[in-house]
């Protein structure tokens, strides 16, 4: 078993000693607390129960209560851009700074994927178990382990400090990030009010390893949408017209190897890069984190992490077309797929979604016709790391891990984070987690490092600690 001991760095956030005894303390009945919501399955999609995603922001709303610091905590909904109803319920919790004290929001999301095949799990994934240093199940990283981080957190600086502390806290806990968070603009504006912070913790990001915290610095933006490819008006016979007539995943296929440089690289004129250092991450740390068959090369150029953090990717995530099981000798007459594509920092996911457009309106082959719609966009995004926030954050990551924090980017996107930025233009923002390279967040087998978990209890302890000694700046 890993060895998750902290090593006790020289500086020292007030009542570090307090904060870190009352983590400790508080540890075993945070688990329980995880476990208690993993077995809620609350998938955010529409094709699940939403009665599990209100039972388990009912559940996140008690826990918060029961901290007995907050003058308000209330589960609300917000309506949905276009007239299409109400979104998931999501938390709200308040407490008024005082004395000239910062206050701090603390986001998080209780909703989870779904869990796929239960074949593809070891255990079932709403039954949280552990195995060795981790706990697994849907949802124990990704983010409901987010959630108890704040909570013990809040928690442990009660203990060291008496209910009557003076920093300002909000907490929002949303109930549909996992579903594209769609009614979250809304909601900011309905509570503009009370989610006003100073500092914006953002707890859904992972750390560079079990053993060395991370603040994520940079995330790409993402355009999605469905490609529909026609070349005929109806399916014919494949053996009376193969040869003469394009039928349409001919033409898909032909229209997708376009999307790709020789090399695997994105090649649509356009998309744009992020020129940025990145940290040294060898190939065999790449096949053994993410599971490359052997045999398998590496697609792209430029840095491992070059490639996942600041340039483009293009993925083709689902296909509708005829099955194997069910194929015929015809020749079909449209072909849907989903493209799901990360775009660079520094670029706006329109001009991206433009420039997507054009290459494969330009490049349909044999005049097929070419339809996009179903289009979803989210914002890339860069840290400004000037700010007194950044600095304390890293200050207390490196106290409650005995290692500086790395700064990294992230492949993945974090869409709602442009929103915060768009409604709280002057709140510094800052992107943490508990997640770790094997967490496998999304994916079956999904896994929480209890190590991790509970040295991200004690930065954001001791980082609290720090800001309830702080005056606005």
């Amino acid at each position: 078993m890993t060895d998750i001991r902290e090593t006790e760095p020289a500086a020292t956030s007030p009542g570090a000693s307090a904060l870190r005894t009352a983590v400790e303390r508080g540890l075993p009945t945070t688990i329980a607390d995880l476990c208690a919501l993993v077995r809620i399955p609350s998938v955010s999609w529409d094709a699940f129960d939403a009665a599990q995603v209100t039972a388990s922001a009912n559940a996140v709303a008690a826990l918060v209560r029961d901290t007995g610091v907050f003058e308000s905590v209330q589960v609300k909904r917000a309506g949905i851009p276009g007239g299409s109803g109400l979104g998931h319920p999501a938390v709200l919790a308040t407490r008024a700074a005082r004395n000239g004290r910062p206050t701090v929001l603390l986001y998080a999301h209780h909703d989870v994927q779904p869990p796929g095949q239960d074949a593809d799990w070891e255990s079932n994934p709403f039954e949280p178990t552990v195995r060795g240093d981790r706990l697994y199940g849907r949802g124990a990283a990704d983010d409901k382990a987010g959630v108890l981080a704040h909570i013990a957190a809040i928690r442990a600086l009660v203990e060291a400090e008496g209910s009557e502390f003076d920093l300002g806290l909000a907490v929002f806990i949303e109930g549909e990030e996992e579903f594209g968070s769609r009614s979250f603009a809304t909601f900011l504006e309905e509570n503009r009010d009370s989610l006003r912070a100073d500092a914006i913790v953002v707890a859904d990001s992972s750390n560079w390893d079990i053993n060395t915290p991370a603040l994520t610095t940079a995330l790409r933006g993402n355009v999605t949408f469905r490609l529909t490819v026609r070349t005929l008006d109806h399916a014919s016979h494949s053996g009376m017209f193969g040869g003469a007539v394009p039928d349409a995943m001919m033409a898909t296929v032909r229209l997708l190897s376009t999307l790709y440089a020789d090399d695997g690289s994105v090649a649509v004129a356009g998309l744009t890069s992020h020129d940025a250092p990145t940290p040294d991450y060898p190939v065999e740390q790449l096949r053994r984190e993410t599971g490359l068959s052997a045999g398998v090369e590496p697609i792209g150029h430029g840095s491992v992490l070059s490639r996942i953090w600041s340039q483009p990717a293009i993925t083709i995530t689902g296909i509708d077309a005829p099955s194997v099981a069910n194929a015929s000798n015809t020749l079909s007459p449209a072909v849907s797929v989903r493209i799901s594509t990360r775009v660079a920092p520094g670029q706006p996911a329109q001009e991206a979604l433009v420039a997507l457009e054009a290459h494969l309106r330009a490049h349909a082959p044999f005049g097929a016709r070419v339809d996009i719609d179903d289009v979803d966009t989210g914002e890339a995004f860069l840290v400004d790391t000037g700010g007194w926030a950044v600095t304390e954050t890293r200050s207390a990551m490196a106290e409650a891990w005995g290692v500086e924090p790395v700064d990294i980017g992230v492949g993945g996107s974090i869409p709602f984070i442009a929103d915060l930025v768009r409604v709280f233009p002057e709140a510094q923002i800052l992107v943490t987690g508990v997640e770790d390279p094997d967490s496998r967040a999304h994916s079956p087998n999904e896994s929480l490092h209890l190590g991790v978990l509970k040295r991200a209890i004690l930065s954001e302890a001791f980082l609290l600690g720090r800001l309830n000694d702080r005056s606005v700046d």
